[in-house]
């Protein structure tokens, strides 16, 4: 996904949190080329340029799948965190909570504790060079089924009795929803909330999903948050709730187009419906790399698309603070620096009141 939108600094410069976005989806194709050529893995295409196609959000998954496989030690780990961090603090970023699925390497004979310090070490290298913030939440693949998700669970339970979970702050569940009985997971969820995870999960992303998942994701497993849910269009009643109870919904516009193909384009997205009917949510890119796409860039599409100044983007990036999983010191901490680096963003020097931090 490409823009033609000359200039991107205002964008990049406006700081920003980030709730939904998997490291695994982040690796710049230069890496995967290298990080398979040093396993000894093929790829389907010689230019990295080629390497992220797709038309369905079933062929993403294959080839995400493709570049997970790619990393097989630690160090590739700690690679792909620290890039990762790299190429999002140039777009604003400032705090993250990032997604790592490791079903399929702990299948493959992956040690956990090696995924979680490899992250961990990039993650730490990259926040000493650029300021940016990041913890962990520890993805459940559908795809694997409920008995390897709650393996996960007990795996990450004993790596924080161990301390060497310290970043790992929350569990959720990504891939697939077609096919899938998202109740089946309850009891790694309810394991993950009695060993103090924070609790999301993925649901109402795919075509042909309705809001059901979302349901079942807050009263059968306990999430507290919901990644995408733009299905809650579709159950007034659930809109209702969630405006209610404040509950965050992590969205994504530019994959829900490219990614998902549930929307044919940003300006159909139903982001600004939402927001209009009290939903609390921020914005956030998924999977950036496999888009070459970035969250200056999708904050500029957004509000280009659906009409939202500088200066409104700047309240929703404000008000994303109140999601995350920061305390409350940390959280107005966060606020503070917003405002006053949107305020020296606008002509006007107008700031950003957050509605919801």
């Amino acid at each position: 996904m490409t823009t033609t939108e000359p200039d991107l600094e205002p964008f990049d410069r406006l700081p920003k949190v980030e709730l939904h976005c998997h490291v695994e989806g982040t690796v710049r194709p230069g890496t995967v080329v290298e990080l398979a050529r040093k396993a000894g893995r093929p790829i389907p295409v010689d230019d990295p340029t080629e390497l992220y196609h797709y038309d369905s959000l079933d062929s993403f998954l294959a080839i995400f799948w493709l570049v997970q496989e790619t990393l097989v030690e630690p160090d590739d780990w700690a690679r792909i965190a620290y890039e990762s961090l790299i190429d999002a603090s140039a777009h604003g970023l400032r705090y993250r909570e990032m997604f790592f699925t490791p079903a399929r390497h702990l299948a493959a004979g992956q040690d956990l504790a090696g995924i979680v310090a490899g992250l961990s070490d990039g993650i730490a290298g990259a926040e000493a060079d650029t300021g940016v913030r990041c913890r962990l939440i520890a993805d459940m693949d559908r795809a694997y089924g409920p008995a390897a998700g709650t393996e996960l669970v007990d795996a990450l339970g004993e790596l924080r009795r161990s301390g060497h979970a310290e970043r790992v702050i929350g569990v959720g569940a990504d891939s697939t929803e077609l096919g899938v009985d998202m109740r089946s997971f309850s009891a790694a969820f309810a394991a993950a909330g009695r060993l103090g995870f924070r609790l999301t999960s993925h649901a109402g992303e795919a075509v042909g999903v309705g809001p059901d998942n979302i349901r079942i994701a807050l009263d059968v497993l306990g999430a507290e948050r919901i990644d995408h849910g733009v299905a809650v269009m579709e159950d007034p009643d659930l809109v209702d709730r969630l405006a209610a109870e404040q509950i965050p919904l992590t969205v994504c516009p530019a994959s829900n187009v490219v990614i998902a193909n549930r929307f044919p384009s940003l300006a159909e997205h139903p982001f600004r419906a939402m927001r209009e009917a009290g939903l609390r949510l921020t914005v956030n890119t998924d999977d950036p790399a496999m888009m070459s796409w970035d969250l200056g860039r999708e904050y500029r599409a957004l509000g280009a698309a659906q009409g939202f100044d500088l200066a409104e983007l700047g309240r929703i990036a404000v008000e994303g603070i109140a999601s995350t999983w920061l305390d409350a010191s940390e959280q107005a901490s966060l606020v503070s620096g917003f405002e006053m680096r949107i305020a020296a963003l606008l002509p006007d020097g107008r700031g950003s009141s957050p509605s919801g931090a």
